[in-house]
Parts: structure tokens; sequence; C-alpha cells
């Protein structure tokens, strides 16, 4: 046996920044495992070389086997020294990663192709010897110290993971620039790097334009692949940044650009680093949308500038790089472009292509223009070909920042092993967003690039042992959940996050105030060519698919409450402790209850925001002045859910809220209640203040005009709802 304690030391022959920090981990968790003892420790030591691939069983752990025997159920070892060819790149990369752990004679030793392979070993023995699950600190889980751990000889050898670069996205990581995580001594995005190696990843787009570069370091530090934003060329400077003063056109200004291409490979020399090549425009979205040349009118135009820029961004980088790895994200319109035979792309370089955002792998809505083109990978490509896939998307329209993906795992399942079938298993990066609110599908989509087949059935099942101790009810919650979600439209696919609630309701408020003969511009995608009345009235509808599962949901969530609270009080009258059941309460209002909360929410101010329309329409001020508060009132709801969900190190973690952005929400309708105000009232906003705050036998009364300072809408609001039937 070898026995793990607080006295264990970690012995290496490397060391190198990854390696010291998965170390790091290893040591701090060890911390927080083991009691104090007077035992000695024992060794675990690290020494580098080549690994084996294994054929069967990802771990092999059993009392007396040898490396020799090992060796037996292992494919022979293949020295490849450069990834000179498409055939061996899978081999060239996966080598560096594997590892081997042997438990022998009370030492445990480590042997690896390369510093993945060690920090691999290690947050294994983190995970399975002293329990600390991939997303321990997201999920806030209680730590169960004991003396020591014993760990039987043998063997212990990783099986390959089937994609083989594997990675996060930290888009729209609005959330993460506001979170105070560094108060109580945790930084937020060494959590962020470390939860996504405990996942088994290996490389990641390290945040959002300045945030990707500013923790470029960081990410390459814990041994991550870089790789970039798909509008971001070799992770460069954006030109209009660079150079605010200049049009951002290439045809005008192409050395300029190629300055900065060639800034970012220098900034990025020792990193290792998957390159995005592509040409899109100055933001999310393409080129063209903002030339005014004409230069680019037909799709060919478009296909021949993206390929020749693309080259010319291979050239830049091997001018630094000896073999450098390309990837080229066919991303939207880039996809549409490259379907038509528009574009041009040499072999070696990985496709990435990408899902519509709620896990189909069609190319995305944009505006009012449909996509749908099919953007699965092509099983008869023989080049290297992947995938950027989201769990979580900002829209503007019907995706989900805040909440879980709106698609069931058993979707997801589908449609990931389809990928792999038909050759997309090289690259996939997986849009994360702000990691908290996505744990549940980053866990799914984690058991699936190393193999696994999920469902939604089997996942919430192991999801809720890990992170709840079981609870079959919390599972049930979290199986049914994607039941509960608003079907708005007629692909499998077509389920709403918590945007379809937010962003089109402050289009349709904008669009009252502005012009109510008109219909909102941007609605189309959903409406079609109908009036605004009609817009509102189809969103609503849209809100009330799902209705019944949803309010059938939060009543199970309530009574696992109910139950947990219980068990609280019997828990505490026994031992005095609560910090068991009260930390599952806390976790569990802090995740999938807030989704479902935040869902109902806003469904309940949606519907009466149409009934406060078609008052406004109707003339019916007063009525309709009174239910535009009760809409901004459950937004405002919502909003306090999200504050209730901050706790510990927590604290302002939804602060910066703004896709989503209950508030602005709740703002806006309160803003059309005015317009109600203005429509119904009278000029000197004395009339609604007689009638509702005078005694009958003074409202008539004109000696003095008004009693009191005039009533802000808030005020009266407070007032009319208590006597306004709606």
């Amino acid at each position: 046996m070898f026995v793990f304690n607080k006295n264990t030391k970690i012995v290496t022959q490397l060391y190198t920044k990854p390696v010291r920090n998965a170390i790091a981990m290893l040591e701090r968790d060890r911390d927080k495992v083991f009691e104090p003892t007077e035992e000695c420790g024992r060794e675990i030591v690290l020494v580098q070389g080549a690994v084996a691939a294994q054929k069967d069983s990802m771990v092999r752990c059993e009392a007396g086997v040898t490396v020799s025997e090992l060796a037996e159920d292992c494919d022979e070892e293949r020295a490849v020294d450069t990834p000179a060819s498409t055939d061996n790149l899978r081999e060239y990369y996966l080598a560096q990663e594997r590892y081997r752990i042997e438990i022998c004679e009370g030492r445990i030793t480590i042997t690896a192709g390369g510093e993945l392979g060690f920090v691999y070993a290690l947050l294994y023995l983190s995970e399975h010897h002293l329990g600390i699950l991939p997303f321990w600190f997201w999920m806030d889980q209680s730590i169960e110290t004991k003396k020591q751990v014993e760990i039987p000889e043998g063997v212990i050898c990783s099986k390959d993971p089937v994609v083989v670069f594997r990675g996060w996205f930290f888009n729209d990581e609005v959330l993460m620039l506001k979170w105070k995580y560094n108060r109580n001594g945790i930084d937020g995005w060494k959590m962020c790097f470390e939860a996504l190696l405990r996942c088994g990843g290996n490389m990641t787009i390290p945040g959002t334009d300045k945030e990707s570069r500013k923790n470029r370091q960081l990410a390459a530090d814990y041994g991550l692949w870089i790789t970039h934003h798909h509008a971001e060329p070799l992770g460069a400077e954006m030109f209009a940044r660079a150079y605010p003063e200049i049009n951002p056109n290439y045809m005008e200004h192409p050395k300029l650009f190629h300055a900065l291409w060639e800034e970012a490979v220098k900034e990025q020399q020792g990193c290792k680093v998957v390159w995005n090549l592509c040409f899109r425009g100055q933001g999310d979205a393409p080129f063209w949308s903002s030339d005014t040349t004409g230069a680019f009118d037909t799709p060919k135009k478009r296909g021949k500038m993206i390929s020749d820029m693309i080259r010319r961004q291979c050239e830049v980088v091997k001018q630094y790089e000896e073999h450098p790895v390309f990837c080229t994200n066919l991303y939207g319109e880039i996809m549409e472009l490259y379907e038509q035979g528009h574009m041009e792309l040499a072999p070696d370089i990985i496709k990435v292509r990408a899902d519509n955002g709620f896990g189909k792998m069609v190319t995305r809505r944009r505006d009012n223009h449909p996509g749908r083109t099919p953007a699965m990978p092509n099983p008869k490509d023989g080049s290297a070909q992947g995938i950027y896939y989201h769990v979580s998307f900002y829209d503007l329209q019907a995706a989900n920042h805040i909440t879980m993906l709106p698609n069931s795992v058993d979707f997801v399942n589908r449609e990931l092993g389809t990928v792999l079938e038909c050759g997309g298993g090289f690259f996939w990066v997986i849009n994360c967003s702000n990691v908290r609110p996505h744990v549940y599908y980053l866990d799914a989509v984690r058991k699936k690039w190393m193999g696994e087949e999920v469902s939604d059935a089997s996942h919430s099942k192991e999801f809720v042992r890990d992170y709840f101790g079981g609870d079959s009810e919390i599972a049930g919650c979290y199986e049914v959940y994607p039941k509960a979600m608003v079907q708005y439209g007629t692909h499998e696919d077509e389920h709403a996050g918590e945007q379809f609630y937010t962003e089109n309701i402050r289009l349709l408020a904008h669009q009252l105030l502005v012009d109510r003969e008109q219909p909102a511009r941007a609605l189309r995608w959903l409406t079609g060519e109908v009036s605004l009345q009609e817009q509102v009235r189809k969103l609503a509808a849209a809100c009330r698919s799902g209705a019944g599962e949803l309010e059938a949901l939060m009543h199970r969530c309530e009574a696992v409450f109910a139950r947990l609270e219980r068990e609280e009080d019997t828990e505490a009258r026994k031992s005095g402790d609560m910090s068991g059941v009260q930390g599952q309460i806390a976790l569990l209002r802090a995740t999938l209850a807030l989704h479902i909360k935040l869902h109902y929410l806003c469904r309940q101010g949606v519907q009466c925001f149409e009934k406060a329309c078609e008052a406004l329409f109707a003339k019916d001020y007063e009525r309709a002045f009174v239910l535009f508060g009760d809409s901004a009132e459950w937004f405002e709801q919502g909003e306090q859910s999200l504050r209730a969900a901050e706790y510990g190190i927590w604290e302002d973690f939804y602060l910066n809220d703004c896709f989503a952005d209950l508030k602005h929400t709740a703002y806006m309708v309160r803003k059309v209640m005015g317009l109600a105000r203005e429509l119904g009232d009278n000029a000197r906003h004395d009339a609604w203040y007689r009638k509702y705050c005078y005694a009958p036998e003074d409202r008539n009364i004109y000696l003095l005009l008004v009693l009191d300072n005039h009533m802000t809408d808030e005020e009266l609001y407070q007032v009319m709802k208590e006597r306004v039937e709606r």
C-alpha cells in the first residue's frame, strides 16, 4: 500500500511552470483533505519518458500488476519526433499527454510523455484518491477531511481521449469582469483553467478581445494550448483598436494588417498555439457588411478575399514556427462560402465547423436570416476537422447565457456522436461563457470528449451523485429541465434560453415608445411580417409552450427544498452541525433552482407585458399602466434572484449581467408604463393622483390643485396596483 497523508512529498525531474502549477494543486488538495499527522510522508516521483497507448480500459489498477505485464495490453510505442503528416498528427500530440502511474513498494512513480501527461496524472490522484471533483470550486464541493488514504499496489495508465485538441472558449465572459473573486484570495481565472484541466481539456481561448490577450500567458503557464476567437486572426489586436482613426479596410492598408499579424505571432512565441486563420470584420460580423466600395458584392469575391488572407497568415506564422498547427473556423457566413466552393484551404488546416449556438450542427441564425446550412464535418474530407460548440451563447434573440442550455443531454450526445462519426474528432472548442451557470453541460461534454456516452437519465444521476449526494429527486429535476423549455420553432433545437424573454421585450418596448404603427423589424425572425401588436401576441404565445411542465418542475423543486429543510432541522437537532444540508440547499438554490426560477419569472413578465399591450392598444391606459408595472416587477424579481444566488466567494458574480440584463428589461418596461401614464393621465399629472389617492369627497375640490409633490410613476403604481383590476 502507498499511504497518502499530509506529509506526502512530490519530487520531480521536470520544473516547468505547468508541472509546478499541477504539483501546487495536488499539494493544496492534500492539505485540504488530510489532518496533521506524525506519520512520515512517502514520495510521489515524476519521471519523464515515453508512455505507450493503452487499448482497453481507461484505468488498470490491480495489486501485483507489473509494468511488463501491463505492456501486453498496450500498443507498441511509436517514436514521432514531429507532426510531419496528417496521419501521425493524432499520435504525436496525444503521446505528450499519456501517463503511467506505478504504485510499488510504498512509492508512486509517474512517467509521462510531456508536461500535460504529468498534469493529468497528478489531477487523477487528486480526483480518484483525494476525492476532489473536476468542478469542486464551481459547485462548492464540501471536502471531507481524513487522516490518510491507502492506495493499493498496481499500475494506472491513461487512455487516449477521442478528441485531440479539447478546450473551452471563455466567451461573453462579462460576469468574470466584475466578480470580486480575488477578495477571498482566489483567482477566478486560475480556477477556470484548473477546471478545464481536470476535465481533460488541453486548449483554450482564454477570453474575448482584451481578456484573451491578458490571460494568454496564465493559460500557457497551466500547460494549455492557445487558440483564438474566430474574428481575431492569429490572436492579433483588432485593427480598429490599433488604428482607431484609420478605415479598417485591408485593400487600403495591407501592410498595417500584416504588421498586426506578425506582432501577434511574436507575442505568442514560447506558447503552444493552434493558429486561427480567418478574416471577418472588426466585430463579430462579416467584413463586407461594412464595406461601401462594392468590391465584395458577390460570394465568389468574398471567398477569394478570405482565401488570400488565410494564405498570407500562414506565411507569417511559418516565418517563426517550424511546425505550426493551423485551424480555420467555418463559422456562419464563412461556412456558406466554403460549402458553395468559393474558398480554397490547404489540407493541413484543421477545418472547424460550428453549431448554431443551440447545439445543432447547422449555421446560426443572424438577424432575420435563418441560416441552417448543414455544418456537420464532412466524412469524405481527408484533412483534420473539428467543431466550435456552444453550451452558452449570446445572439440577442433566444439564446442562454446565465441559464443552462435549453436542449437535452440526449440531443447533445447524438449531435456530438455524429460529429465523431463524421471525422470531427480532432478539435473541439466549447463556448463555456462564465463556467458556473453551465457546469452541468460542460460535465456532459467532458465525458463525451473522453469517449463516453451520456444521456439525460445517466448524466443527471452521475452529476447529482457527485455534487448533491446522489439525491434522486434533484437528479429527476435535472433530467426533465429541457422538457420545460420554450419551443419557439419547429426544429428540435429551437428551445429558448433567457434571452428570448429579455431581448425581445426590450425590442418591443423600444418600438412602443418610438412608433406604435410599425412592427419591430428585428423580430421578423420569430413573427414574420405582422403588426406590432401581433408580434407581442406571438412572443407571449411561444412563452406559453412548456408552461405546464415548467410549473410542475417548480413545484417539484420546491418539494425538494421542503424535504431538505426538514432534514436540516433534524440534522441540526442531532448534531448541532447544519453545514451539510445547508450547503446542499444553498448550492441548489444558486444553480438548477435559480435557472428554473428565472425562466418562470421571465415568462410571467412576458405574459403581463402582453396583457398590458392589449390594454394600451384598447386605450385602457390605467390598466395598461398597472400591468406594465406588474411585468417590470417580474423581471426585477429575476434580478433579485440572481443577487440572492451570490454568497461567499460568489459575491457580485451576477453584478455585471449585461446580456440578459433583467434590471434593464424592467427599466424598459417601466418606460412604457410611463408612456401609458402620459396617454391616459392629464398634462399636469393630477387626474390619476386625485382618482386613486384622494378620498371620494375630496376628488372634485380644486381650491388647492394638489396636496403633495407630484408622484413618480413608481409611487403612483404602488397605489394603483392595489385598486386597478387586472
